[in-house]
This record gives structure tokens, C-alpha cells and sequence, in this order.
């Protein structure tokens, strides 16, 4: 049994979520260190589960397009200290709370003061024997997390489209919720919507719709209220292994089909390495290009854009990332956004083992050296910006918007943190403590402290975790010099491509047969800056980059562009943001477009696209544009 395999029974000194049943002793000194370690205090939520704390959602709703409203009832059973007067619950961009009720009676509620982040908290008086409490509501339009697409916004064109976003603290936008990531509930549901469409949620779905347009969900795995997700359109799905399947409109669906045709392999490959899936099926939707990220790990039915379908299965690491989190996020989960890098550093070095087990090391190495390029990049700005702070693992967000912190410090410098401990240890022992870990805690939360001693206990002597500098990787700012740089052959294969180039070999006479995305992608990344026109119009005759059907190759292309006045890709860049909402890509170009004196271009732009964005990335947008 680990360090923390109890780690339950201090949940249950606070929440009241859940007991553990332990057949080995614990020493005392050990549970009051996890007590000290798991006594967090959640910055970015109302609620007080020390008080109060809901264990079980049942959620009714109908879902009207014409309005861009969803009216609901949200029953949730709750479990509270003996002295607990009141409930408090998590809202935002002015939900409608309509009636309150406790155990099927009326009921005192008042709603507090909006915050800018946090919006405003809903405050519900507890009779003494009080059991379950029942919220009807009706959303804002303007919802954060929910976007409503026209059908003109869609890839068929013939219908319109919803999807919820609620990483990190939107989820209270759409349903009153205790929303922080170390509170966790198992839910059910039943939403309505127009005849024709489906429904389907982050938990068990239907595979065809229906006469009725009723569709009803159970979750019966604990999950935070970031991981509850809704989307309803006109999508088919199609089974692609014994535990996988694609949703996606009729338009992309071989599209979508042949390149995910491999997720079962993924998800073989991932039980080999740290045991069992724990959420029976795998599915993965693909949703309209507006969605704000690359993908979403909803348990169940991960949310993707179709950005990632490149024809030629490159770009499919997304797919494994998502379903790493299947472990490291929704099994294991941060105990708050501070510790965010405990769910995105491992998924990304548990992604990197995925995709070595099936298509090898020099392919796993072109990621993790891609991801360097990136984390570099990003450790600079944030020195360059005055924010050193910001490249600590372990972050203090307090009043700030979580959403800060999902940067490439949590996925790339936790990455190489595990990476190092790997080194240090070895392969072998280091996958023995990573499957120990995911399975002694699953359905738990972990603070950052937590995990330290478990690491600690269970794999690294005091001695060494002081040697490799580990709480300088965890609370330090900028990257230790003794980070595992990558290293990947076939990147310097086109490093030699980049130098013959720049000596005057000539484009179209380079050696680039077979490359994929990954080797293109460092091949632009590693490009001269200020090139003539001449030089990127040589190497756009050669490679056709400005139309490439890859949008990982069209950002790091348009970097080129922008900044060397490349006028013929402009037009194409203009396309591009305005139907891509995918911030990963949003960012650089306009970023791009503002340091190169173009601000009038990337203002009208964005005016046009800013439609089309979810409010994830046009926050970003805005702060960087002034809008």
C-alpha cells in the first residue's frame, strides 16, 4: 500500500465525500502529514465543503436554440457538518436562479457579490435534517462555457450546434455548482433538445438519435465539475475498436474515422503502461473549428477540434494526451489550479510513452523536442514580461483567473521534472511508482505537497530528491540546468536540410521525402527570420506551405509571413483565424501580426472572427488586441 493510499480519509475529515477502508496501519506521523498536506484551501471557488459539500448531481434540462437558453432543475444530495447552516454554491454571467428548494420545500437562498473571476456565490440556508437541495435555473445567452453555433458554423451547414467548455471555472456558468477540482460528485441526467439532434454528455450516451429528442445520462465515476460536459448537433457515430468510437458530423466522419482509426492501439498501449482504464469506453467527438483548445478530457467523450485532421494521422499525440488524462486529471485529479502540473505534466510524459510504445523513440523524441522549442519560448516571455513566478510548477493564482496557469510550464516543465526522476531511477522503477500511484489514488485529489511526500516515500530518498533539485524544479522560477534536454536523429536530418538551404542548395532539391508534420513543423520553426520574398516565395513553390491542409504547419508558417511581409499568404491567414478558434494557433499569429506594426490588420481581423470564438479565446484576444 503507498503513502497515500488513505488519502481519502483526510477528504473525509473536511468533506464528508467518502471513507477508507485500510487492512495495513497507518502510523500516526504519516496521517498528520497528509492532514497538513490535504488541508487545502481552494482560492477559485465559494463553496465551503468543509461545511457542506454535494456527493450526487441529478440534472434535468431543456435545451432551446431560439432563445440560447438552457432552463433546468439541479437536485444535488449533499452531505454537511452536524453545525452547517448553509450551502454555498459557485454561479456566473448572471444565472437565473428561479426557486430554491430543500428536500422538496421552499427555501431561503441569497446570491452575493459578482467577482470578475469567480462571479458570484449563491448562498442556500440548511434546515437541520436537510438532504438534498434543488436549484431551478435558466442560463445567460452569454454563458461562458457554452457556445451556440449556427448552422453556418458547422461543417454540414444544416444545423445548428452547442458545446460546453468549463475547464477551468466556467462549469458555474452554465449549472450552479461547487466548482473546484477537489470536489467531485457522480451524476445523472435528462436534457431535451430539437428534434433531430443529438445530445450527448461526459458520460454514458446514446449512438443514434432518437423520435423523442430525450436523451438520458448516468455518471456513475465521481468527477470534478470542470469534467462535466454537454454538446448536441447533427453528429453520427461510428464504432472504431471494442472500447472506441467517433462522433462527428456526416461531412468529416470517413475524414474523422481513418484518422483515428488507431485510438484502440492508444488505449492498449496506455493499460500496458500504468493499468486499467476505468471509465469503459473511449469515445472522442469532433466539434466544430470554433472549440477553444486542441482537445478536452471529458471522461468518456473527449471533445477534439478538427484541427487535428490532417489526412495523414500526424497529428494524433492529441488523441493519446486526451486519453493520458484518463488517468493523470480525471483518475488522479489537482487538488486546485495551483497544482495544475500534477494533471498536465503527467499526461504529457504518460502521452510521450504512448506514442514511443507505438511508433517508437525517434518519434517520441520529435515531441518532446518540439515541446522544449515551446517551453523555452515560454519560459523567456514570461522572464521578458516580468512574471517569473509564472514559471513555477506550482503556482500561486490567487486572485487571478486559473486559466493563467494553463501554460507550457505545467505540460512541458512538469514533463521534463518526470523525465529527470525517470533518469534518476530508471525506466523500470519509475513505471512500477507511476501505476502504484494512479491506482492507489484513483477517484482522489492531490495537492502538491501531497504528491512530494509521496514521492518521497515511495521512490526518491531524501538524498536524491535533494540532489536532482526537485523543490527548485517545483517552486523555482525558469529551468534547471540539469533539464533533460531531447535529443532527436531525425531532427538533425533536418537541421542539415536547413543548413544546405541556407548555402544555397535549392528548395525543391532538399531531401524531405517521407517527413512528417513533426520534422515540417521544427523545419519552420528553424528557419532564418527575415527572409526576402524571394525566399519564401522559393520555398512556397518547393513545399506549398501557405496551402497546406496542416494547421500546426500553417501557424508556424504564417510566423514567417507576418513577419517577412509575405503578402500572398495573407489572405489565407485572414481565412484561417477567422474559421480557427483553437487558441494554440490564435495566439502566436496575432501576436505575430501586433509585433510586426500590422495591429490595424489583426484588428479588423479579430472584429470579424471574434464571432466565431469561443469566450475562452476571445478573452485572450481581447486583452492582447485591447478590445
Amino acid at each position: 500500500m503507498n503513502n497515500l493510499s488513505c488519502l481519502v480519509l483526510v477528504l473525509t475529515l473536511f468533506t464528508g465525500l467518502t471513507s477508507c477502508n485500510s487492512d495495513k496501519p497507518v502510523k500516526e506521523d504519516k496521517v498528520e502529514i497528509q492532514k497538513e498536506t490535504m488541508n487545502f484551501e481552494d482560492k477559485h471557488t465559494y463553496a465551503k465543503p468543509k461545511e457542506a459539500v454535494i456527493t450526487h448531481l441529478d440534472w434535468k434540462a431543456t435545451v432551446d436554440f431560439e432563445t440560447k437558453t438552457i432552463t433546468a432543475t439541479a437536485a444535488y444530495n449533499i452531505k454537511r457538518a452536524a453545525s452547517a447552516s448553509k450551502i454555498i454554491f459557485d454561479t456566473k454571467d448572471s444565472l437565473d436562479i428561479l426557486a430554491v428548494r430543500i428536500d422538496g420545500k421552499p427555501a431561503n437562498f441569497e446570491i452575493g457579490a459578482t467577482d470578475k473571476f469567480l462571479g458570484a456565490p449563491l448562498t442556500v440556508e440548511l434546515t437541520k435534517e436537510a438532504k438534498q437541495v434543488e436549484i431551478d435555473y435558466k442560463t445567460n445567452p452569454s454563458a461562458a462555457a457554452v457556445q451556440w453555433l449556427s448552422p453556418q458554423q458547422t461543417a454540414n451547414k444544416t444545423a445548428p450546434f452547442l458545446f460546453t467548455q468549463s475547464q477551468a471555472i466556467l462549469a458555474r456558468s452554465w449549472f450552479p455548482i461547487q466548482d473546484g477540482p477537489g470536489i467531485r460528485f457522480t451524476y445523472n441526467a435528462e436534457v431535451t433538445v430539437p428534434k433531430g439532434m443529438i445530445a450527448l454528455m461526459s458520460a454514458e450516451n446514446p449512438t443514434e438519435k432518437n423520435e423523442s429528442g430525450v436523451y438520458t445520462f448516468s455518471m456513475k465515476q465521481p468527477v470534478p465539475a470542470y469534467l462535466m460536459a454537454l454538446t448536441i448537433g447533427d453528429v453520427d457515430y461510428k464504432k472504431l475498436g471494442a472500447h472506441t468510437g467517433i462522433y462527428a458530423e456526416s461531412s468529416l466522419m470517413e475524414k474523422a474515422a481513418y484518422e483515428f482509426a488507431e485510438m484502440e492501439d492508444m488505449l492498449v498501449a496506455a493499460e500496458k503502461l500504468y493499468g486499467k482504464y476505468q471509465w469503459e469506453v473511449y469515445d472522442m467527438i469532433i466539434l466544430p473549428p470554433s472549440f477553444p483548445f486542441g482537445g478536452m478530457e471529458n471522461p468518456r467523450l473527449t471533445f477534439a477540434t478538427p484541427t487535428i485532421i490532417a489526412g495523414d494521422r500526424s497529428l494524433t499525440a492529441l488523441v493519446a494526451h486526451e486519453l493520458a488524462h484518463s488517468w493523470s486529471g480525471n483518475l488522479v485529479t489537482n487538488a486546485t489550479w495551483d497544482d495544475f502540473w500534477l494533471n498536465e505534466g503527467f499526461t504529457v510524459y504518460f502521452e510521450r510513452r504512448i506514442m514511443e510504445s507505438l511508433y517508437g523513440k525517434d518519434y517520441a523524441e520529435m515531441l518532446a523536442q518540439l515541446g522544449y522549442q515551446d517551453l523555452l519560448e515560454t519560459v523567456d516571455g514570461y522572464m521578458e514580461d516580468g512574471q517569473p513566478k509564472d514559471t513555477h510548477l506550482k503556482l500561486d493564482l490567487n486572485d487571478r483567473n486559473p486559466d493563467d496557469g494553463m501554460s507550457d510550464i505545467a505540460y512541458e516543465k512538469g514533463y521534463f521534472f518526470l523525465r529527470l526522476v525517470e533518469n534518476t531511477v530508471g525506466r523500470e522503477k519509475f513505471d512500477v511508482f507511476l501505476k502504484d500511484y494512479f491506482q492507489g489514488n484513483a477517484f482522489k485529489v492531490m495537492t502538491t505537497e501531497a504528491f512530494i511526500i509521496h514521492l518521497k516515500a515511495n521512490l526518491l530518498d531524501s538524498t536524491t530528491y535533494n540532489s536532482i533539485g526537485a523543490d527548485n524544479w517545483i517552486y523555482g522560477e525558469g529551468l534547471p540546468d540539469n533539464l533533460p534536454a531531447p535529443n532527436s536523429n531525425k531532427f538533425e536530418l533536418v537541421n542539415a536540410q536547413i543548413e544546405a538551404w541556407k548555402e544555397g542548395t535549392a528548395a525543391n532539391t532538399l531531401t524531405v521525402v517521407d517527413w512528417t508534420s513533426h520534422e515540417w513543423l521544427h523545419f519552420i520553426r528553424n528557419l532564418p527570420m527575415g527572409l526576402s520574398f524571394d525566399k519564401m516565395k522559393e520555398l512556397d513553390n518547393a513545399f506549398k506551405f501557405t496551402k497546406s491542409g496542416n494547421s500546426e504547419v500553417l501557424a508556424a508558417w504564417f510566423q514567417h509571413t507576418i513577419k517577412n511581409n509575405y503578402v500572398p499568404a495573407n489572405q489565407v491567414m485572414k481565412d484561417f483565424l477567422i474559421s480557427v478558434g483553437r487558441r494554440k494557433f490564435l495566439t502566436p499569429t496575432y501576436t505575430a501580426l501586433k509585433e510586426s506594426g500590422k495591429m490595424a490588420m489583426a484588428k479588423e481581423i479579430y472584429k470579424e472572427a471574434r464571432p466565431n470564438y469561443h469566450s475562452v479565446s476571445k478573452q485572450t484576444m481581447d486583452e492582447l488586441l485591447g478590445f
